[in-house]
């Protein structure tokens, strides 16, 4: 950790912060500081600036990041004061949201939880996990959560880790972080085969469908995405229920938002997941085919035309006449019990091949073209407050 030096300025009625260069001050270092006055109060908003690169004292409402956790709730009255419990002095506001639960869960928050920083709100009809998460985002945004953090409510999900996830997007090196169970083998023994299977699976699917190729386990929900983004999305599109994670990375390749995988461990109790594996398979399958070929149209010939629209627009033709020129050909003379000609056979080969050749590059450049520049560090305040209003969000400036 670098030196801290600091100097004081004219901050009347101001707290004031320090930054330092190259490296977040962790808690430990606050006792250390020069004044008493930075010692005193909330010392963990410390650890939440992003790092400037000179050494100074701002004032703390210019340059804290609020930090939001959502926690969608349905069956969850067993776990879900556990879960608020375990919430560490690090975030600021807590939303639970109850998706017109049986249970009557909210209730339970309400009358048993004495934490100034939980609010809860009622879905009046069930909305699946995607809206009432999307709901969640909408209140914190507009509480002025730069931040914001959702963790489900079953217990399943380790809230101290929550630091985890908010520290990247802070420091600007994503927009949207994600937890990953499978980063550690021997994390995964708990978990159900058919589970690792079937999230095998929907990793593949997701690369293909959302572009991007350098995640794992997307039907995770344990995430964090920063608030400027959340005027962004299409609230109305996103699917509201088991397909909420992965649309919403979905929407976030087609802003080209960065995201990234946070490493975690499976936790599993004696709740039972409403996920069905063999249930979802068959419709995420279609549902993911419909997404790649609208990202593919609007990343690729829409928006821009590189050599990878030139791979696919020619490798794609090739590779289906091929298949079908061939196939036919083989039904008809394997019927007719005679020979299929050797011209026929060539044609249909090198199509073949040529069109998986040029598909191969397609995906080749695909994979190359992972976002990898952060989108709210990019995007100008003054449009995302213009795009902000028109929704009635009120948008966080961004530390960076």
């Amino acid at each position: 950790m670098g030196r801290i030096r600091a100097r004081r300025q004219g901050l009347p009625n101001a707290k004031a912060l320090i930054i330092c260069s190259e490296s977040l001050i962790h808690p430990q270092c606050v006792n250390k500081l020069p004044f008493p006055s930075a010692r005193s109060g909330r010392a963990t908003l410390l650890t939440r600036l992003q790092i400037g690169t000179e050494h100074r004292l701002i004032p703390d409402r210019q340059r804290i990041s609020l930090i939001a956790v959502v926690i969608p709730t349905y069956r969850a009255r067993s776990s879900i004061l556990s879960v608020l419990a375990q919430i560490g002095p690090e975030v600021d506001k807590i939303f639970v949201i109850d998706d017109c639960c049986p249970e009557k869960t909210g209730s339970l928050v309400e009358e048993k939880c004495t934490d100034p920083r939980v609010t809860v709100i009622n879905n009046p009809t069930n909305q699946g996990v995607g809206g009432a998460t999307l709901r969640g985002y909408q209140a914190a945004a507009q509480h002025g959560a730069t931040v914001i953090v959702k963790i489900d409510a079953d217990g399943q999900m380790d809230p101290t880790l929550i630091s985890d996830f908010v520290k990247p997007i802070l420091s600007g090196r994503a927009d949207y972080t994600k937890g990953n169970r499978f980063f550690n083998a021997a994390s995964l023994a708990p978990m159900p085969p058919i589970r690792i299977f079937g999230n095998a699976i929907l990793s593949l699917m997701t690369k293909f469908s959302t572009g991007y190729w350098n995640i794992f386990d997307p039907s995770n929900g344990y995430t964090a995405i920063h608030s400027s983004l959340i005027p962004l999305l299409p609230a109305n599109r996103i699917a509201k229920r088991f397909f909420f994670e992965t649309d919403i990375l979905y929407y976030l390749g087609l802003l080209r938002a960065v995201v990234l995988d946070i490493p975690i461990m499976a936790h599993y109790g004696d709740e039972e997941s409403n996920l069905k594996i063999k249930s979802i398979l068959i419709p995420f399958l279609g549902a993911h085919f419909a997404r790649f070929w609208r990202r593919v149209a609007l990343q690729y010939f829409l928006r821009d035309f590189s050599f990878a629209s030139l791979c696919i627009a020619v490798g794609m033709p090739l590779f289906l006449f091929g298949l079908l020129y061939g196939g036919s050909n083989w039904i008809v003379h394997a019927i007719a019990g005679t020979e299929t000609p050797t011209g026929t056979i060539m044609l249909a080969t090198a199509s073949l091949l040529l069109g998986i050749q040029f598909l191969l590059s397609f995906f080749s450049a695909d994979i190359a073209t992972v976002p990898r520049h952060p989108l709210h560090t990019l995007l100008s305040h003054h449009i995302l407050g213009a795009v902000a209003s028109c929704v009635g969000i009120r948008v966080a400036r961004s530390p960076v």
